[in-house]
């Protein structure tokens, strides 16, 4: 039943992102969405199929095969970074989010942990926030200073 629910919720999903904008170009408002949620149907619909195909189990448990803590800690994560994403703002919130979570999921080292959010959180904001120029919640960094001090380098460059 959740597997039908799943496929059913994202096709209408799937229709509600085609309502933004229609399939006009890829670089239309809706084309993201449309993807995601295509993507998000496409693997219901394969869990729909396997689910289908399998006899029922009887042995299944909640803690170890439906809800394991690896994926209550996600969800747990997830809804801290929700909650804290406006308050915090995008890199503070992001950074802790990915250094916990690649350390406890990859359980890697903490500076391992801490690296790889540096460099994720710094690929993803200059590609959303100075490419796209996509609004960001800033929350406690300055980001206004800050990029107008590293606009003021790059200006007196070419002097």
């Amino acid at each position: 039943m959740f597997t039908i629910l799943m496929a059913l919720g994202s096709l209408f999903l799937l229709w509600s992102a085609y309502g933004i904008s229609g399939f006009e170009a890829l670089s239309a408002p809706g084309a993201i969405p449309m993807v995601t949620a295509a993507t998000m149907l496409i693997c219901a619909l394969m869990i729909l199929r396997d689910t289908l195909r399998r006899s029922p189990v009887t042995s299944e448990k909640l803690e170890r095969d439906i809800l394991p803590l690896p994926v209550v800690v996600t969800i747990a994560m997830i809804t801290a970074y929700a909650l804290l994403l406006k308050p915090l703002g995008f890199v503070p919130t992001s950074f802790v989010f990915l250094a916990v979570m690649i350390r406890y999921l990859a359980r890697c080292t903490l500076p391992r942990a801490l690296l790889l959010s540096v460099v994720i959180v710094a690929v993803i904001y200059l590609v959303f926030r100075l490419v796209f120029t996509v609004l960001m919640p800033a929350g406690i960094v300055p980001e206004a200073e800050i990029i107008a001090w590293v606009k003021a380098l790059f200006a007196g460059k070419g002097n």
